[in-house]
């Protein structure tokens, strides 16, 4: 028997059913997730794509300075008399499930890294992978490999809200992998490497910071490429100068993105760029319009 029969669009039916498979088992997930057992992605499954110009429901600080770490790193605070306050020094951006962060905690342990998702279900199981790892080795030190106190995440629109958490040369090291290809041309503006984007990206991260790409669409590839080469701040890195880095084998190989790529055989491309001070002597013509065109008639405007 058939109680409503109002038409229902594709995208309304598959995002009513998203709803139900996130939302349901996360009733689950609170009995699944013991004391230090690990989380399982299956209880926090979601949509890949987000809109970044939607307005999600966020918290971010007027200033850097306004924001509260502590909560994030509960072991490095409150800062003992006569040490340095610890700041955050590697950003994840759209970090997924925290394969990327995961990894690097036990290379740099007394280094703050924190990854920023979008996603809510997402997000909660970054943050309840970090708690279980942290109770799984809570007789390490903090600053010891693998105590995993070093990394932390934030439910964040990265594109909106980064200088709100970052003051001016924090960075050493940001990371976009596996970004959002945003396929359409009138998409484009919400790639998250624009010209205006990596102004902000330079202003946060320190001279001689690096900042990392990985995809694997080449068409993105390109994008990225190009926006980089052609601001003023920053210098791509060799290959040959990037071999003794360490960041790029947890780059290229733990996260889950990158798993999924490696298992279809499937082709991975990687640009590293160097913040540079700038040349005030070097004459300047600006950037190159975002959008390479217009879009082309009949594109579909849903959000992706």
């Amino acid at each position: 028997m058939r109680i409503n029969s109002a038409p229902v669009c594709k995208r309304c039916s598959y995002n009513a059913m998203t709803e139900q498979v996130v939302d349901e088992p996360h009733i689950a997930a609170e009995d699944v997730v013991a004391q230090g057992k690990l989380p399982q992605k299956r209880y926090f499954r979601q949509r890949a794509h987000a809109n970044p110009f939607s307005d999600h429901q966020l918290d971010y600080p007027t200033t850097p300075a306004d924001y509260d770490w502590s909560k994030h790193y509960p072991a490095w605070f409150p800062v003992k008399e006569g040490t340095t306050r610890k700041e955050v020094e590697f950003a994840d951006i759209g970090c997924g499930y925290g394969g990327l962060i995961v990894s690097l905690s036990p290379l740099f342990p007394d280094t703050l890294m924190v990854g920023m998702e979008i996603r809510t279900k997402v997000e909660e199981y970054v943050h309840r992978r970090i708690e279980a790892l942290r109770t799984q080795n809570a007789g390490k030190a903090k600053d010891e490999a693998g105590s995993y106190q070093n990394i932390s995440v934030m439910r964040m629109n990265a594109m909106k809200f980064s200088p709100n958490f970052f003051r001016k040369g924090q960075l050493s090291k940001m990371f976009f992998l596996f970004p959002d290809p945003h396929f359409k041309k009138r998409k484009h503006k919400a790639r998250i490497v624009t010209s205006t984007l990596l102004s902000e990206y330079a202003y946060m991260l320190r001279v001689d910071g690096i900042l990392y790409t990985v995809t694997d669409v080449k068409d993105l590839h390109e994008w990225m490429v190009k926006h980089l080469d052609e601001h003023p701040l920053f210098v791509r890195i060799s290959d040959e100068d990037l071999v003794d880095d360490p960041c790029v084998p947890c780059v290229m190989q733990e996260t889950e993105e990158g798993k999924k790529v490696a298992r279809n055989k499937g082709d991975k491309y990687l640009a590293v760029y160097r913040r540079i001070e700038a040349d005030l002597a070097s004459e300047w013509k600006g950037f190159k319009p975002i959008l390479g065109g217009t879009g082309q008639e009949g594109d579909d405007d849903a959000d992706e």
